[in-house]
């Protein structure tokens, strides 16, 4: 009977002291993120028509003659760009898009495609494009650097943005700076009196317009009694518009005019009070 009630005891005594290897709670480690299989993003986050598109990434595993698929999306979903290129050694990728053409017609966010090898290695981005140019209208003031007078110059321009503009009075000039993302032209409603062009007779005569140094024809010209108007084409990567005419501002503006009319009335003042004589006497 003594030896029926030991195995009671032992069990007693199992299920009595707590067994803290089991009462402890794993801490699983947090594994380290891992790499994408493949990345792209555009250098920009917004387009319009004629601008460029790069568009770069990295594959984490290079399989060799394999190459990349890129494809561009308009807000419908439909291909508008797809090319097959090749990755560096080291999974990375740089591809350039132009926007332009047919198909880039629908205005809204667009979507980069790329597929790398097996189908599960994909990835894309987004970018939002305007298929057409918006025309930004402003007005510029130009100070004549021997007057000093300012003469508010109004243009528009698309495909760009206009960063100054200055008086050349060396070379009879308006220099106008731009800075063209694209191709475009730009509308200058200029002062007769700030710049113009004229024959001998009078007559008005055609500027001379250089961008860059190179000589361009105006794409139409105007004109009224106070105000030569000129639109100019120019293309992407263009920066100064030289308009060349024949005659500039007056180099005595309003204040040194002021200043000569009181010195003649001082003199005639002088003189009448003087006697003192200017012309020869006979």
């Amino acid at each position: 009977m003594r030896y029926t009630a030991l195995p009671i005891i032992l069990l007693f005594i199992l299920f009595a002291v707590p067994i803290h290897s089991f009462a402890q709670t794993t801490q699983l480690q947090p594994s380290p993120p891992t790499a994408p299989l493949i990345t792209v993003t555009a250098d920009k986050s917004s387009y319009s028509i004629g601008d460029t598109i790069v568009i770069s990434g990295q594959v984490q595993a290079v399989v060799p003659n394999t190459p990349l698929t890129v494809e561009v999306l308009n807000p419908n979903n439909n291909i508008v760009h797809i090319d097959q290129i090749n990755v560096s050694a080291d999974g990375k990728y740089t591809y350039s898009v132009l926007a332009k053409g047919q198909l880039w017609v629908a205005n809204g966010i667009y979507t980069v495609k790329v597929q790398y090898g097996q189908t599960n290695v994909t990835d894309q981005a987004t970018f939002s494009f305007q298929s057409s140019v918006i025309p930004v209208s402003n007005m510029f003031q130009v100070k004549d650097p021997n007057s000093q007078q300012t003469f508010d110059v109004n243009y528009t321009i698309n495909g760009g943005t206009v960063k100054g503009m200055t008086i050349d009075v060396q070379s009879i000039s308006l220099i106008v700076s731009v800075n063209s993302t694209s191709d475009g032209s730009i509308t200058l409603q200029i002062p007769r009196t700030l710049v113009d062009a004229k024959t001998s007779t009078g007559q008005d005569d055609a500027f001379i317009i250089l961008i860059d140094g190179a000589e361009v024809k105006s794409q139409s010209e105007s004109a009224n009694t106070d105000y030569r108007t000129l639109t100019i084409p120019f293309l992407q990567g263009d920066q100064d518009i030289e308009i060349i005419g024949t005659q500039i501002v007056p180099e005595f503006g309003p204040i040194a005019a002021l200043v000569l009319a009181i010195a003649i009335i001082s003199i005639i003042a002088v003189s009448a009070k003087t006697g003192l004589r200017f012309m020869p006497k006979y």
